[in-house]
């Protein structure tokens, strides 16, 4: 009775409200509501806090945006009499009304996101069988070295844990390819692995056809695994010890879980963090799903499997038929199918695994497509709304996650329509430049206050409209193609560890440096018709201020397509461990700081080395302090790089050299030993950007970023000349012999924890000369982190 009274109450009220904002107003009234309410919205955000305050917060902006939509719906389209107009007027309409209709599922859904307890610890006697599933295909030995020795090494009983290698390069239908290179390719892969699984202690498997991608690969796991439970981790997704410790406990406490999913954390950044050197400052893109979204989704019974870094209960996929196959995103249609049967997940918001993200813009283009691809064939081969088994609310929660692939379509629309009124005089928006403010612009603001709001520390202001523009150019088009065809789209692995060499364009980037020509004529032309052109009225002005936005994206987009140099292939976490160092028969006491899977930087405690550190390549070994209830690991070859001066302390950086396979189970003890280094790394850059600071740090990013690009490209038609000492990097193909060789990792500075910049890549940089204005525009950002590294240095 009581439920049903609060729902009437709700019911209620939303009919009160709309009737209150159906009511016609003018212009100076509809503006004084809207800045009232904007006062309040900041009243509230400055001086209360709590779960009713942002109740009432999301409300207030929610009339004002409805009052929008009510006006927009009613007083601005063109008159049917002007077909062309009218025309081009609804397909704008349509766009804006489906960023509102994403605006609002996205308040329902994250209107309280929910955070978990960490559940209670079970004796080792009552936990249950685990496998480990690695799928692979055409990863370097190297990456998967890494991540099955830190499998291995999971905080787990051993006899309860089985960790699987699940090779699908090395499958009987590669290893008979007609191609005879192909083949023996093939086979000396499977070779190799074999002898990899073999030395790690790990379970290889591959099978005899390459059939259903992924899915089809994890199936056959599951036809040889027996464990009660199967934990899912890509190939370059590495797990910290504390993986299986901080998640099965949720499966004891609901006999109905099928899931529990952690986040997807990097230690690398995408194209786009990279060429605009944001990594150590901004956060991820993909922290407002995981931090946000997905905590909301768990509120409503919606986290969905993400294809890794997560646990699945066994009887559950075997009453499914295993993971499904249909579409080419398997993760969350598995996660659609057990939801409707009635099964539960569960999102833990801790950061569990590190992995890597696409090093070019084109990888990046590629995985972004596939998924795309993936949650519009589950949109229309198993539509949500018609899903038997799902309560609305997750009809909800899977719609928001598939339609939200719809936006390369809006996106590119706002992208075009001011130029139809600049070069066409098409009036697709009718309405005064007093209007426009008083409902346009307060709208604008409104709805960025809100995403401020709700994202400010995982979403910096204007951040989702550049990644979306970025994808929409090239999306829109896997987007038709799906449509088309909803059943074609196939699996692509994506590539991951790209070598940087030397700055460059990158090959997508003709279609951004075209929108961006346009643009700027775009705007040449607003600007002569405004100031010359008799009976021009200020619309257009409104409109050219449009086009200059859209010209700032575009413009920031072009330094995205400007690939800067990297040479690092294997990224580095800050770490806080404890050793011995061990060179020229001495021994002291060393701070572990920094790591990755080539080098790693230490700070002794004692000065024993002083005197006798005066030259490189000395030889030695690390011994690491395991962490609590590790086995002690075995001592890790060594050779000295770099000896540097901090105060009266001495950095050294230690590189590894070639790793033997019996290397990598202390290497991921010491890189994956303590899950709290990823979530320390992550909080440093969770830090808000209000909204006039994020607007002139993308303003910046439009106005300088296609000089560098243009300077990329002009560079690109000059041969590159081949440097002293400059060699040629070949990527062994996956069947050689022994685990690759790869270049030895740059090390920052002494006292800074920042992920290392190669010594090359900061010159060329330096040589851009923007790079004192650039400091000038981020003296926020930079100041923060200095702070920070500080502080880290004063308690190492």
């Amino acid at each position: 009775m009581r439920q049903a009274l609060r729902w009437l109450a709700w019911v209620g009220a939303t009919l009160a409200s709309l009737a209150v904002l159906s009511q016609p107003v003018g212009t100076q009234a509809q503006l004084a509501m809207s800045l009232a309410a904007m006062a309040a919205m900041i009243v509230l955000w400055s001086v209360f806090d709590g779960p009713r305050t942002r109740f009432v917060f999301m409300a207030l902006g929610s009339l004002v945006v409805l009052r929008y939509i009510l006006w927009r719906l009613t007083s601005t389209l063109p008159s049917p009499g002007d077909p062309i107009s009218f025309g081009f007027g609804l397909i704008l309409l349509v766009a804006e009304l489906y960023c509102v209709f994403i605006l609002f599922v996205s308040l329902i859904i994250n209107a309280d996101p929910l955070q978990r307890d960490p559940p209670a610890k079970a004796a080792a006697a009552d936990l249950p069988t685990v496998d480990v599933f690695v799928p692979s295909y055409n990863e370097d030995a190297a990456i998967l070295a890494m991540t099955l020795a830190a499998a291995r090494q999971l905080n787990y009983p051993p006899d309860k844990l089985t960790v699987w290698l699940l090779d699908d390069g090395g499958t009987d239908q590669k290893c008979s390819d007609a191609d005879p290179a192909k083949a023996a390719a093939a086979r000396a892969r499977r070779g190799e692995l074999q002898a990899l699984c073999d030395e790690l202690g790990v379970r290889y498997l591959t099978r005899a056809r390459n059939e259903h991608a992924k899915a089809g690969n994890l199936n056959n796991g599951l036809a040889h695994a027996k464990g009660e439970l199967v934990a899912v981790l890509d190939a370059d997704h590495v797990p910290f010890r504390s993986f299986l410790a901080e998640t099965v406990g949720y499966f004891a406490q609901d006999p109905r879980l099928f899931l529990v999913q952690t986040p997807h954390a990097f230690l690398n950044p995408d194209p786009i963090e990279r060429n605009l050197r944001t990594f150590e400052r901004m956060p991820a893109e993909n922290e407002m799903f995981y931090a946000v979204t997905q905590r909301g989704l768990d509120k409503w019974n919606g986290s969905f499997f993400c294809g890794s870094a997560a646990l699945l209960r066994r009887i559950a996929l075997d009453e499914a038929g295993g993971f499904s196959g249909i579409t080419i995103t398997e993760d969350c249609e598995t996660a659609f199918e057990l939801h409707s049967r009635n099964w539960t997940s569960a999102y833990v918001d801790r950061p569990l695994i590190a992995g890597l993200q696409p090093d070019t813009l084109t990888d990046f283009i590629g995985q972004r497509s596939r998924w795309c691809q993936g949650m519009f064939q589950i949109l229309m081969l198993k539509n949500p709304i018609f899903q038997k088994g799902l309560k609305p609310v997750q009809k909800i929660a899977y719609l928001s996650s598939m339609t939200f692939w719809f936006f390369p379509i809006p996106r590119l629309i706002f992208m075009f329509a001011p130029l139809l009124h600049i070069f066409f005089d098409l009036k697709i928006f009718v309405a005064s430049v007093d209007e426009s403010i008083a409902y346009t612009l307060t709208y604008i603001i409104i709805n960025l206050m809100i995403q401020n709001y709700i994202y400010g520390k995982f979403r910096w202001p204007f951040v989702s409209e550049l990644y979306e523009y970025i994808q929409g150019v090239y999306l829109a088009k896997a987007i038709v193609s799906v449509i088309s065809s909803p059943r074609k789209p196939t699996f692509n692995v994506t590539n991951k560890g790209a070598t940087l060499d030397h700055d460059h364009i990158s090959s997508l980037a003709l279609p951004f440096f075209l929108i961006y020509l346009l643009l700027i004529l775009g705007c040449a032309v607003a600007a002569w018709r405004y100031l010359f052109e008799p009976g021009v009225t200020n619309l257009m002005l409104v409109v050219g201020l449009w086009n200059f936005f859209n010209l700032l994206t575009a413009g920031a987009s072009l330094g995205v397509c400007a690939e800067r140099r990297q040479l690092e292939r294997t990224p580095s976490l800050a770490i806080d461990r404890r050793g011995v160092l061990s060179l020229s028969g001495r021994s002291t006491d060393v701070a572990i700081e920094l790591v990755s899977a080539e080098a790693c930087t230490v700070r002794l405690l004692s000065g024993a080395f002083d005197q006798g550190l005066v030259r490189t390549s000395l030889r030695g070994a690390l011994s690491v302090e395991p962490t609590a209830g590790a086995r002690r690991p075995a001592p890790l070859p060594v050779h000295l790089e770099k000896a540097t001066r901090d105060g009266r302390e001495l950095v050294l950086r230690l590189s590894f050299g070639e790793l033997a396979v019996r290397d990598y189970p202390a290497l991921a003890g010491l890189m994956y030993g303590d899950a709290e280094a990823m979530r320390r790394f992550q909080l440093r850059r969770r830090r808000h950007k209000d909204i006039p600071t994020g607007t002139l740090q993308f303003a910046w990013w439009g106005l300088v970023e296609p000089f560098r690009a243009l300077r990329y490209l002009l560079a690109s038609r000059r041969p590159r000349p081949v440097e002293v000492g400059e060699a040629l990097v070949y990527d062994a193909p996956s069947g050689a012999a022994s685990l690759p060789a790869v270049p030895s990792v740059p090390v920052p500075e002494a006292g800074s924890h920042a992920a290392p910049v190669p010594a090359a890549a900061k010159t060329a940089d330096a040589e851009s000369g923007d790079d004192w204005v650039r400091l000038m525009m981020d003296y926020e950002n930079e100041r923060t982190l200095a702070e920070l590294r500080g502080r880290r240095s004063s308690a190492a």
